[in-house]
């Protein structure tokens, strides 16, 4: 699809939406799990509210369906495609989050500053008429959702570094370059300070031993963050969207509609954060032809977060295009490219048992059989 094409097709996929959500007397959303559809609802749940339409926000697992008894006049989806809605902001070449402002705004209210965030933790980058609504500017230093520098960069899940999810690894990486002073205060940091900060982080994530050439890329969107919005910085704010749409979604729904759950929000950001590099970092590799495999280990009874360990393994560590995160029960892929990812998890499913769902460039499943079996089976749909 060319880049001229994207703003009209987003435009009638807004259009069709705020149509439906203006004809219904109840209005229900629905929302993949991920931050940037769970960004989305809450911008339209605002629009809904602020007109006093009914409506009823939800976040759902990727592989359960939209369909609910339940007397809603019409369902919307974010960030998925189901059969059993009468519109749809599926995952694409726009963030969900950008169309749902779009949608928003011929609603008459559109939270800018929500969308932003949703669309900072999509693959899809949002245009700059997005940024200009939110009247953000971009100031030095490291994106987080908290003042505490400690917390923001060991548990933060927009880059992944030696120090990553590991406090006292932060704390030495602070000290070496002066900044320990500041570790649990970053306001106390001039733009020098914030400067040296973001080149450490920058040199660490990328002088990594494992690090992949994508690394120096992707540490881009860490860095040199939009000030603003409940958590200091927009992208800070996104990455708690996305940690709480994956593991704690009754608390995204409330902060994604404007409730008080920002401290149960970063409780949940601070879990999240922590299993997946812990994740990431104790896996066994392997490497194919075209797609990198990490199996992890598991964290006791807590679930670990594959959706964003497949993120981070693709971006900051995969020396190939396509990776595999598997668990036992679990699995997640993720690409740099559209690579039709749905299709593929589909594939591999039929033949070992489980549910799957995906997009171009992202999959979930939930398996029935060992880790072996079905990483031969994603490899042969592969």
């Amino acid at each position: 699809m060319s880049t001229a094409d994207r703003p009209a097709e987003s435009a009638s996929v807004a259009s069709d939406v705020a149509a439906v959500c203006r004809d219904a007397e109840f209005v229900r959303l629905v929302a993949s799990a991920d931050g940037d559809a769970l960004a989305a609802t809450g911008v339209l749940a605002r629009a809904l509210a602020a007109t006093d339409r009914p409506f009823q926000a939800s976040v759902v697992a990727p592989t359960a369906t939209a369909e609910r008894a339940t007397e809603a006049d019409a369902t919307v989806t974010l960030g998925r495609a189901d059969a059993a809605a009468d519109a749809a902001i599926p995952a694409g070449s726009d963030p969900v989050s950008e169309v749902a402002f779009r949608a928003a705004e011929e609603l008459g209210s559109a939270d800018a500053v929500l969308a932003l965030a949703g669309s900072t933790v999509a693959d899809a980058t949002p245009n700059g008429r997005l940024r200009e609504a939110a009247g953000v500017s971009r100031r030095p230093g490291v994106a987080t959702p908290t003042t505490d520098l400690t917390e923001g960069l060991a548990y933060g899940t927009r880059l992944h570094a030696p120090f990553s999810g590991d406090p006292e690894s932060v704390r030495a990486a602070l000290a070496d370059c002066n900044l320990m002073l500041a570790a649990e205060d970053a306001t106390a940091l001039d733009e020098d300070d914030r400067r040296r900060l973001a080149s450490m982080v920058a040199l660490r994530t990328v002088g990594a031993d494992d690090a992949n050439r994508r690394a120096a890329e992707c540490v881009e969107d860490a860095l040199r963050p939009h000030a603003g919005g409940p958590f200091g910085t927009v992208e800070g704010y996104g990455d708690v969207l996305d940690a709480v749409a994956r593991d704690a979604p009754g608390t995204g729904v409330a902060l994604a509609l404007g409730h008080d759950a920002r401290e149960a929000a970063l409780d949940a950001w601070r879990t999240h954060g922590q299993r997946a590099h812990h994740a990431l970092a104790n896996a066994t590799t392997g490497r194919y032809d075209g797609l990198f495999v990490a199996r992890g280990e598991s964290q006791g009874d807590a679930e670990t977060p594959v959706g964003t360990a497949a993120r981070l393994l693709r971006d900051f560590r995969s020396p190939e295009p396509v990776v595999l995160f598997v668990t036992d029960g679990q699995a997640a892929a993720a690409a740099v490219e559209d690579r039709q990812l749905g299709a593929t998890m589909d594939a591999a499913v039929d033949q070992v048992g489980g549910r799957a769902a995906g997009s171009g460039r992202h999959a979930r499943a939930s398996v029935e059989t060992d880790t072996a079996s079905f990483i031969e089976a994603f490899r042969e749909a592969l």
